[in-house]
């Protein structure tokens, strides 16, 4: 156990912050790391200098125009699902009113809210244990935009995309519908020092008093210095009798590929006569198997802090404040900046772009009506688009992702970006792209 606590303190800015009890926080809260670990500024990544300075983004979602009346809203989930018991509702279709004005591709990207959760692991040393913290953090946030959350995403059509950049932290991704049965969604992001890659398809089965939602799929991170990592998400739960609420349980096991470094992070599943604290998160480290003397606790969807092998506890993440404004989604600040057409955006988007959606423009703008028919065009559009390339025997092809030859789901990468995206934003040269919206009734 000495060679591991040796090696869970493995520089002397690391020795500090155990013993002298530095904050090492990232999130919503003012309790700032030290300077040192601000790596803001310091990349030569081309594409970085030229990013547009952080737009002015806005508060909360446009005022519906029409009434929102949901109250009978999950009486009528439950006729609809009660047909499927124990079935996969993956080819189910439920109505708009169950949607929230956000695609799959633009949920998917909510996982790098707090990706300065990883600029900040950069700065530590390859399989160190400070920096595998860092991002063990990282990983359970990706649950925090998901508390209160109990409408569903806009399913993609196939070509769709989503395109993200946050100067605030300096990264940007990309997503992509590239199989639409089962749902696949491919995405690659980039920060100044650091790589994210995912594929990711989530099956949904209805067991009566919840729909249990299965990922299948791998994230991969690879730092600049070549360091990397993988893991998979564990299993959520949206139990709809009674209150309804979503849960996350099972172990998510983080691994360093280039050493036995494992981070294990238990999510609790909420007991219904427990009393205590519900999204409970637990986490343990280990290397060659051994323990090392560290912890991570917390909730995922407030604040995790660890535990040092002096005993001391410090806070290394905590989520941002929630909107001041109310609306039926509960998204949070970062959701509601995801599918805003922010000044001078619109002329530089690919025309497969989520925010271009007309049906997801409505359902945001609260002109329920429109929103409806608009669905209902685009689906009929979708199968007719889809049978004629079974006809054809002419699969579509992907844009901007490529599949991998021995991919497997769930046990290796599927997909992986092939590049030329952001080089044909630049030139405003999106040929490749398919008319997947056409023209809006």
């Amino acid at each position: 156990m000495g060679r591991d606590m040796g090696r869970a303190m493995e520089t002397e800015e690391g020795k500090r912050a155990a013993v002298n009890g530095q904050h090492i926080v990232a999130g919503g809260s003012q309790l700032n790391s030290d300077s040192s670990e601000d790596s803001s500024g310091q990349s030569e990544k081309g594409w970085l200098r030229e990013m547009d300075p952080p737009p002015t983004r806005r508060e909360a979602l446009p005022t519906p125009k029409q009434k929102d009346d949901n109250s009978s809203i999950w009486s009528i989930m439950w006729s609809i699902l009660k047909e499927s018991l124990g079935k996969d509702l993956t080819h189910i279709t439920l109505p708009f009113f169950f949607n929230e004005p956000l695609s799959v591709l633009q949920k998917t990207m909510e996982d790098l809210e707090y990706a300065d959760l990883l600029n900040k692991a950069a700065t530590k040393p390859p399989q160190s244990i400070e920096r595998m913290l860092y991002l063990a953090a990282f990983a359970v946030s990706s649950y925090s935009g998901t508390n209160n959350r109990y409408l569903k995403p806009f399913n993609p059509l196939l070509g769709e995309t989503f395109e993200f950049e946050y100067p605030e932290q300096n990264w940007r991704g990309l997503a992509e519908k590239v199989v639409h049965h089962p749902t696949i969604i491919a995405m690659h992001g980039e920060g100044e020092t650091w790589s994210f890659e995912a594929d990711a398809d989530v099956r949904a089965k209805f067991w009566g008093r919840s729909v249990e939602l299965i990922p299948v799929g791998l994230i991969r991170l690879k730092f600049d210095d070549g360091d990397e990592y993988n893991w998979a998400k564990v299993t959520s739960s949206l139990h709809i009798m009674g209150k309804p609420h979503i849960e996350h349980s099972g172990i998510m096991q983080i691994s360093n590929v280039q050493s036995s470094l494992l981070a294990k992070i238990k999510f609790e599943a909420s007991s219904r006569l427990s009393w205590g604290e519900s999204h409970q998160v637990s986490g343990e480290f280990l290397r060659d198997k051994e323990k090392l003397p560290c912890t991570l606790t917390g909730t995922w969807d407030k604040e995790l802090s660890i535990t040092m092998p002096n005993g001391a506890k410090r806070k290394i993440w905590q989520t941002y404040p929630m909107p001041k404004a109310e609306s039926r989604y509960n998204m949070t600040k970062f959701a509601i900046y995801l599918n805003e057409l922010t000044l001078g955006l619109k002329g530089k988007l690919a025309p497969t772009d989520s925010r271009l959606r007309p049906d997801q423009h409505a359902l945001e703008e609260g002109v329920f009506d429109q929103a409806n028919a608009e669905k209902k065009r685009l689906e009929v559009k979708q199968r007719a688009v889809n049978k004629a390339a079974e006809q054809s025997k002419d699969p579509l092809e992907p844009c901007w992702f490529e599949r991998i030859p021995k991919g497997v789901a769930g046990e290796t990468a599927m997909y992986k970006y092939k590049g030329g995206y952001w080089e044909a934003r630049k030139s405003g040269n999106w040929e490749k792209c398919r008319d997947i919206f056409g023209q809006a009734s």
